[in-house]
């Protein structure tokens, strides 16, 4: 009777454990999302935390929002995903966020290597005025990122997310943390999908 019972607890464990073996052997992989941006007034730093927010929102994903001084070789490198943040200066990026760029080459050493090709990336702007180069700064951090062979992606709008903060304009509305929140959610589902797609190419599944 009491070998009866021992054969039965074992497999009532085995019928509990096996799923969970099994389901964790099958589980997608954490993928991770940079948020870097710069900002002096507070605006773009806004929009970088609804980024973060909408990413967070999709399954599996880890992350991690940093001024972009302050981002290392080490974090830009285990990233999955890169997505932008910059205020309008003169129609175009900030010079931090340039020289941030400039240090992927000279200080990070991504060539010719072009370690961060296939990570997907994604930019946001901010602006004070309607019409103030916005498209233009996104356009910019795009083409940076298609020259390293990343696969760029938009969301919450045709080139990523941006917001008026002057003028008119009362400040960054809910409209605009909507699309920034948008654009995170999509980064993090295009990564999630192209990681997957590698991790099932390297196992030689087609």
């Amino acid at each position: 009777m009491v070998q009866m019972w021992r054969l039965l607890l074992l497999c009532a464990t085995s019928i509990l454990i096996g799923p969970t073996i099994g389901s964790s052997a099958d589980s997608p992989p954490i993928t991770q999302v940079l948020v870097a941006y710069h900002s002096l007034s507070g605006n773009t730093e806004r929009m970088a935390a609804a980024v973060a927010e909408g990413a967070r929102t999709v399954p599996h994903t880890e992350v991690i929002v940093r001024r972009i001084g302050s981002v290392t070789a080490e974090e830009l490198f285990a990233a999955d995903a890169i997505v932008l943040g910059s205020p309008v200066y003169w129609s175009n990026m900030a010079g931090e966020v340039k020289a941030f760029i400039d240090d992927w080459q000279f200080k990070f050493g991504v060539f010719p290597e072009f370690k961060l090709k296939n990570k997907v990336g994604a930019a946001f702007a901010t602006g004070g005025q309607i019409s103030s180069g916005k498209e233009l700064t996104m356009l910019s951090i795009l083409a940076a990122m298609l020259g390293n062979y990343m696969i760029t992606v938009s969301g919450g709008g045709a080139f990523g997310a941006s917001a008026t903060t002057e003028g008119n304009s009362p400040g960054i509305d809910e409209q605009e943390l909507g699309s920034a929140r948008e654009l995170g959610r999509r980064v993090a589902d295009v990564a999630g999908a192209v990681k997957r797609g590698f991790a099932l190419q390297e196992r030689g599944v087609r």
